[in-house]
């Protein structure tokens, strides 16, 4: 019966399509975040419907999308240059079958970021492709969250509706991008205009937020708790009493701790006593060991160059206290650990240039919401929501940059979605301006006529 509802829900999804081409888009979204092949247990896991929603969704804007408004940006340019340098490096790479692998999903999540901007050309496309970005998240973090209420959760214990540990249904990334989806959460409760602006919208909204908040509490994801915390400060930006927030935060978090599951107090514990931790132990080390290996591979050994890592490191844990301290260290040895860092991801996978292009593309996307948001902040400005929502995104893509640092998902759907919308709310945002411009110029020019 699971099986029969994704397929008919997927199969409506599509009839909606042939009469409104962009669904085929927000199909693409969900198959994308959601994955439902991977919790069907026959005929979906056969078929290639990511393929075919791709098809749908290029082929429905080609034939029967209004063109006019589409712009390509500097950006895109990039992400298709990001493309082809990671292709490039696919065909050198040291393990040319596992780098094949992976290449196989990065390339559409690349190719559809260059691809998806063209079709944002109104604010109805742009929120509907933020509402089934956070609907489809929402999926996944909603079970994680009626299970962290449930069972406390605990480190690699919370199963999210798959056993397969990969994509957003691995701890620390559904932590991440759950923390990160908060201030798009938060924007379309004030600004959305697909649902109604009423108390069913709002408490569904901060449900969901509170869902959010409890994935690296389930999780036992000590990546989700800096992320929390980055949220914190970056909410600061936005709320009106700042110290009236500073106090309830602090309130909240106090009265929190003591219903905290003891696993989840006991795994943050390990953030202090990181050298008698193996997990954070064994990251320095393959860091370390990616930073010598770029010194000799500038230009990267491809995906997955990690799998020919050896490292050697010491745990030091200490014992007791005054007089009687003693300090332990055991000598421990691996090999192919992963880099647990996008950005170390970056630098081996991809060496020194893909690691400044991706950069590069993160620094540009964080500053041109930085400029749309201060050029809408007035009130009364008829594109204020598209100030707001540049905010928004800005705070989610520096969340996912930190949770990055310490999970290896450079080349995940959810950041190329987020600069997808990014490039959307800016290119709809610098047309409307230059029309406005525009209106106001032809206006002037009819003036000076009249009185001549």
């Amino acid at each position: 019966m699971r099986d029969l509802a994704f397929i008919a829900f997927l199969l409506a999804l599509w009839g909606f399509g042939f009469r409104r081409p962009f669904v085929f888009i927000c199909s693409y979204v969900y198959i994308d975040i959601v994955s439902p092949q991977r919790l069907t247990y026959y005929l979906l896991n056969s078929v290639p419907i990511s393929l075919i929603a791709v098809a749908l969704a290029i082929g429905g804007w080609m034939i029967a999308d209004d063109k006019r408004d589409s712009r390509v940006t500097a950006r895109q340019g990039l992400i298709l240059l990001l493309l082809l340098y990671c292709f490039a490096t696919t065909q050198t790479a040291d393990f040319p079958i596992e780098a094949a692998d992976k290449w196989q999903w990065v390339w559409k999540n690349l190719a559809f970021a260059a691809f998806l901007p063209l079709t944002l050309r109104t604010r109805l496309r742009i929120e509907s492709l933020l509402v089934f970005l956070t609907l489809s998240a929402a999926t996944i973090i909603i079970v994680g969250g009626i299970k962290t209420l449930a069972s406390g959760g605990g480190y690699g214990e919370l199963n999210l509706m798959v056993d397969n540990n990969s994509g957003l249904y691995e701890g620390s990334i559904i932590s991440t991008v759950a923390i990160a989806l908060i201030p798009i959460v938060l924007w379309l409760i004030r600004d959305g205009t697909l649902f109604p602006a009423d108390w069913r919208v709002k408490a569904f909204g901060d449900a969901l937020c509170f869902a959010c908040i409890l994935m690296p509490i389930g999780t036992s994801a000590r990546t989700g708790l800096l992320c929390i915390a980055l949220l914190a400060v970056l909410m600061l930006r936005t709320v009106k009493r700042r110290m009236l927030y500073i106090g309830a935060m602090a309130l909240a978090g106090a009265a929190a701790i003591p219903l905290l599951p003891s696993s989840f107090s006991e795994r943050m514990g390990t953030i202090k006593t990181y050298q008698a931790d193996e997990s954070a132990s064994t990251r320095i080390a393959v860091w370390q060991w990616t930073w010598d290996y770029a010194k000799t591979h500038p230009f990267g050994g491809g995906f997955d160059a990690y799998r020919q890592n050896s490292i050697r490191y010491d745990t030091v844990a200490v014992q007791g206290t005054g007089a009687s301290t003693t300090v332990k260290r055991e000598l421990t040895v691996d090999k192919s650990r992963a880099y647990h860092s996008s950005y170390f991801e970056m630098l081996g996978e991809q060496g020194y240039p893909g690691l400044a292009l991706w950069l590069l593309l993160q620094a540009i996307g964080l500053w041109r919401m930085e400029v749309i948001r201060r050029r809408h902040r007035a009130p009364d400005d008829e594109l204020a929501w598209a100030g707001r929502l540049a905010g928004a995104l800005q705070h989610a893509h520096l969340i996912y940059l930190l949770g990055g640092a310490f999970v290896g998902i450079a080349f995940q759907s959810f950041l190329y979605l987020l600069m997808g919308a990014q490039i959307g709310v800016d290119t709809y945002s610098t047309r409307r301006r230059r029309e406005e411009i525009a209106a106001a110029r032809l206006v002037r020019r009819s003036a000076r006529v009249a009185l001549a």
